[in-house]
């Protein structure tokens, strides 16, 4: 059922907000054969064929009817003219989770094509599933909403952060977290292996728990364990985890930092595409980005968060210990990763640095030996003291005890993530929350990644044609997550639609200014429903959650 929601506005401020006037209202509905018709745009029905010409039909929040429907009269109509009319973008990779409820237009998504997200990536998720997706239902949003059960969520819920192992107690409590979160409606759990308390379990333990899910109908998805000199062990054990569990797999925000193989990406893929031609059904996901973003606690040593992070704080403000910290710090940083300073790593956001937004690592190591931190923001670094790694390594720590925070790092290169984006199993995601303007200095992908993909990729380089774009962007994600009737154009699918120009399209998010919209998507329909006409919001939330293959009504 297509629920009509809206936010409650008066019609003067409706027309006054979203510059829709009484002309876009339904007219003559008893005599009409359809709601909306899309009229005279070229299709893209996300197959991956060839664009046609043609009218889109839909009513009852379904598509009915595709071809020339010019004789056939409709409530409202949508002139397509030198546009391209395809399926709502899907993204599966997505840390929404409660924040839908703080901003339910997610206009970072909207704005740049996306219907349907997956959410509780990285092995954390809401803890109660089935109350989650309820409340979705009762409250909508602008988008469709999936969600995954994390890993991590469910060790907390039994053990808190530790590092130790299940006890058999625990174990049997896992198990019933998942069972529940599967009943109530996930679409499968996800890991997320560098980070605790997950970081510390076995791949047998993540095997047996991923054998409730699939047990259920569950995909698995996995940050792995390491994304740079050891990932060809860490594609190895997603992959043993399906084919053990028996299972779909997804690999991720797949990536490889620059310099931690010959022949980057190239090997990883082939593991990938390796494992398909032996029968395992494996996915991945891609952000069409150089640069990555995580928690500055990563750049620390895992053993210092094996007994949770209470005894993680104790370690860091201890000095005779920190020199081991340090230690390792320098072994794996300056002697596997070669690195000589963290220039690359700029953070985004922090609690107790609020005014170290923008600005790397270095340069806040810069300005705290500096003693300069009022004038953070002004201050020129060519102006501010040398610093060695062991400085920034205090700065890390430092950063850590007080709250931590956000970071980007630019780690990557651009011929992997091309790569990448053409391999025949990629989607295109974003990996990222909803996102309110003006907040600290976020990675630019929670704005432009499907925008990027087409003006960028597909517009001025040539790397994919428009209908490969499509096609990673909806049925692809559509198929590896089992949504029927979704990311795709045809008779009796959910009229989730995206309306661009291909020559305007474009990010307009950057690193520096990251909260800036996507151009050139002119509208979206979620359910049948116009939430954006014209780069315009209409005030609509006909969203609704999408619920997992193990749901049971309650």
């Amino acid at each position: 059922m297509i629920k009509h929601r809206f936010i409650a506005l008066s019609l003067a401020s409706i027309v006054f907000f979203t510059g829709i006037g009484l002309s876009a209202l339904p007219v003559n509905a008893a005599k009409a054969d359809f709601d909306i018709v899309i009229r005279r745009g070229k299709i893209i029905d996300g197959t991956g064929n060839p664009w046609f010409y043609g009218d889109v039909g839909i009513r009852g929040g379904k598509i009915v009817e595709i071809g020339d429907l010019s004789r056939r009269p409709a409530s409202e109509e949508i002139d397509a003219k030198g546009l391209m009319v395809a399926p709502g973008f899907i993204d599966v990779h997505t840390h929404v989770d409660r924040g839908i409820f703080g901003l339910p237009f997610a206009a970072n998504f909207i704005r740049d094509g996306v219907t349907t997200i997956v959410t509780g990536n990285c092995g954390s998720s809401v803890k109660d599933v089935g109350r989650y997706l309820q409340r979705l239902e009762d409250t909508g949003g602008a988008l469709n909403i999936a969600t995954l059960v994390g890993h991590n969520t469910a060790l907390r819920a039994v053990k808190g952060d530790a590092g130790t192992a299940l006890t058999p107690e625990q174990w049997a409590q896992c198990k019933t977290f998942l069972r529940k979160a599967m009943s109530g409606g996930a679409v499968g759990m996800s890991t997320g292996l560098e980070y605790s308390p997950g970081k510390f379990s076995s791949t047998e333990e993540i095997i047996e728990l991923q054998k409730v899910v699939a047990e259920l109908g569950g995909i698995y998805t996995s940050h792995m364990r390491n994304e740079d000199v050891t990932i060809l062990p860490a594609i190895e054990e997603a992959l043993r985890i399906g084919r053990e569990a028996g299972c779909r797999v997804e690999i991720s925000h797949f990536k490889i930092g620059d310099g931690c193989l010959e022949d980057g990406i190239e090997q990883p893929l082939a593991m990938v595409l390796e494992a398909r031609r032996q029968g395992l059904e494996v996915w991945v996901d891609v952000y069409p980005y150089t640069a990555s973003s995580t928690g500055i606690s990563l750049l620390l040593p895992n053993w210092v968060f094996e007994q949770g992070s209470e005894k993680a704080r104790e370690i860091l403000s201890d000095p005779q210990r920190l020199k081991k910290v340090f230690a390792d710090m320098k072994a794996y940083h300056e002697g596997q990763r070669h690195r000589t300073s963290f220039g690359y790593a700029v953070i985004a956001s922090s609690r107790a640095y609020p005014q170290f937004a923008g600005k790397s690592i270095q340069e806040a190591a810069q300005i705290l030996k500096a003693g300069r931190l009022d004038e953070a923001s002004s201050l020129d670094p060519a102006t501010l003291p040398e610093v060695s790694m062991e400085d920034q390594y205090r700065t890390i720590v430092d950063i850590h005890l007080k709250g931590g925070a956000s970071c980007v790092y630019h780690s990557m290169k651009e011929s992997d993530v091309t790569k990448i984006l053409q391999s025949p199993i990629a989607s295109v995601c974003n990996d990222s929350g909803v996102r309110k303007p003006g907040r600290s200095r976020p990675h630019p992908r929670g704005y432009g990644s499907r925008a990027r993909v087409l003006g960028r990729y597909v517009r001025q380089q040539g790397a994919l044609s428009v209908e490969q774009a499509v096609h990673k962007m909806t049925f692809l994600p559509a198929t590896a997550f089992r949504f029927k009737d979704r990311g795709i154009l045809r008779e009796g699918a959910w009229a989730d639609i995206t309306i661009f120009d291909p020559g305007r399209v474009i990010d307009r998010a950057t690193f520096a200014d990251p909260h800036q919209y996507s151009e050139g998507i002119n509208f979206v329909l979620v359910n049948g429903e116009i939430v954006l006409e014209e780069g315009r919001f209409t005030g609509r939330l006909p969203g609704n959650p999408i619920y997992g293959p193990a749901w049971q009504e309650r």
